[in-house]
């Protein structure tokens, strides 16, 4: 009989990944289901982008590259950063991994000992807890009420002695929230008070942002750069999840631990992806623009439409395309069947089993009695899904 690891009972399948088979089957089966739980844009890769990796087939690049990332493509992010956020750094403070998910990964592994302190704020990505627990580290979920932002006066209040990292998600999901550069460079004050506490960026949804600037946070406060490490990729802006690139960017010492351990794991990410990437960054940006319009667009349509669910309440996203909705007013209600609504999950149940759409618990980001909505989908898609919530709300009773 084989016995697991201890480790293995510390994490848990990916909510978004078990919704989305869970509605797979249920089409299989031959029923129509309206996902709205994908954390993917619905756009093709763009075509120079899908050329490049073709012309680089071609060219024979199909053998092992350097174990973090080519030299062209560690180039390619060193001028994305400088460009787009006025941060400088060298090809060995570059590791490239396969996805964002990987170099977080990777970067925790490295540097979290049993023990170690995690502020999360709350909502999360729903993979932070469990990579942080994983390699034995405490996640200190701080759930933020007010507009899901963490504010200075939080993150005072949960920094200790035992406390090494921050994480900060913006634009944010689930809730696409975007933290300002008055909100960033407030939060960086109560940071440079504590230098034992390292800070970790996810920005990978830094270019779907809408009537708002993004900044990340060592470009407010540059006085945290030895401190900050920056987690990127090109999965959500240039609609290349399938193709796994992400990087990560920061001190010598963390980047060089992390490039040994992907050496022992991985190895270097693909070698065509790593061609395809290195157009995305240095290539013609300009459907970036209309793509982001696009999904404001969608995004307007969807609060528009979802107004009308009683009992429902939300906040407009600023930013990624997500919507956090609190199903707080639905909680003891019934419905036609007869079953009382108690909490987000059986609502998500409900909405999938009666009519037909699948979204996502926000218990799986860290807050309870919410439910994320993506509208990285077509209008006809997110009519009939907003119109089948809607009626959901009206049969409660």
């Amino acid at each position: 009989m084989l016995r697991f690891a201890e480790r293995i009972s510390l994490i848990k399948p990916s909510a978004t990944i078990a919704i989305t088979d869970k509605a797979n089957k249920l089409r299989k089966a031959g029923k129509k289901i309206c996902v709205l739980a994908a954390g993917e844009p619905d756009f093709d890769t763009p075509d120079h982008i899908k050329k490049a990796a073709i012309h680089a087939i071609n060219e024979g690049k199909t053998k092992y590259t350097a174990v973090d990332g080519t030299y062209e493509l560690k180039e390619a992010i060193i001028s994305k950063l400088k460009r787009d956020n006025d941060l400088q750094y060298e090809p060995d403070q570059i590791c490239v991994g396969a996805g964002a998910k990987q170099v977080l990964f990777n970067l925790f592994m490295a540097t979290v000992d049993y023990g170690d302190e995690i502020i999360i704020p709350a909502p999360y990505w729903v993979s932070y807890v469990d990579m942080v627990s994983l390699f034995g580290g405490i996640p200190v979920v701080i759930e933020c009420i007010e507009n899901f932002k963490l504010t200075p006066e939080l993150l005072k209040q949960n920094i200790t002695d035992k406390t090494k990292w921050l994480i900060i998600n913006s634009p944010n999901n689930p809730s696409g929230t975007v933290y300002t550069y008055d909100e960033l460079k407030n939060i960086a004050q109560v940071l440079l008070e504590y230098p034992h506490v390292n800070i970790v960026t996810d920005d990978i949804y830094e270019h779907i942002v809408y009537d708002i600037k993004f900044f990340t946070i060592a470009q407010v406060e540059p006085l945290l750069y030895d401190r900050v490490f920056v987690v990127n990729g090109v999965s959500k802006a240039y609609a290349m999840t399938g193709w796994r690139i992400g990087y990560i960017a920061g001190n010598r010492r963390a980047i060089e631990a992390i490039s040994m351990l992907q050496s022992q794991s991985t190895s270097n990410p693909n070698s065509i992806a790593q061609a395809a990437a290195i157009e995305a960054l240095n290539g013609d940006h300009s459907f970036l623009q209309e793509r982001t319009r696009i999904f404001k667009s969608r995004r307007d349509f969807v609060v528009e439409q979802l107004s009308k669910a009683p009992w429902l309440s939300f906040s407009v996203p600023q930013g990624a395309f997500y919507m956090f909705i609190s199903c707080e007013g639905l909680l003891g209600m019934q419905t036609k069947a007869g079953t009382v609504i108690y909490n987000d999950l059986d609502f998500t149940e409900y909405l999938l089993a009666s009519h037909s759409v699948a979204v996502v618990p926000g218990t799986a980001f860290g807050m309870k009695d919410f439910i994320r909505i993506s509208y990285a989908a077509s209008y006809p898609q997110l009519e009939v899904g907003c119109n089948s919530v809607i009626r959901a709300c009206q049969e409660v009773s």
